[in-house]
């Protein structure tokens, strides 16, 4: 016969339930069968409810401190990119560093406004020069 579940395993199947919204992914980190879980969840629905709640809860409470911090993130990213707008830290660098530099750059400033730009809409200037970069590469390789 299988051992008792205690309250305190009962509350952390469905914690994790709720945190990964799977049973199976529940039930692995558990140790026990994704049948269980789903029993657990089921036998607990006002549970379940208050941790979705409280879910829901921390994930305003982080992006509402997020907001309150922006002026913060922001003085402190200017701090940074003036210091990489520094030419002389270029000087000493090797090509690696200074392409992983622009990689980065690229790729964080552009997760976010690729989406969002329509067809019919100019570029702006760092889209153009790199479109125009990747065009003058390909053209070199012909």
């Amino acid at each position: 016969m299988a051992a008792r579940l205690t309250d305190r395993q009962k509350k952390k199947i469905i914690a994790d339930y709720v945190q990964l919204g799977s049973y199976n992914a529940a039930a692995k980190l558990n140790g026990v069968s994704n049948h269980t879980v789903k029993k657990v969840v089921s036998e607990a629905p006002e549970t379940s409810k208050k941790l979705q709640q409280k879910k829901r809860q921390n994930t305003a409470d982080i992006l509402a401190y997020m907001d309150s911090t922006k002026g913060d993130v922001c003085e402190v990213l200017g701090i940074c990119l003036a210091a990489l707008k520094n030419p002389d830290k270029y000087a000493k660098s090797t090509p690696r560093e200074i392409a992983t530099t622009m990689a980065i750059l690229i790729d964080k400033y552009t997760a976010h406004i690729g989406d969002n730009i329509a067809d019919d809409q100019s570029e702006d200037a760092l889209s153009k020069s790199l479109r125009e970069l990747g065009e003058g590469l390909e053209s070199d390789g012909d």
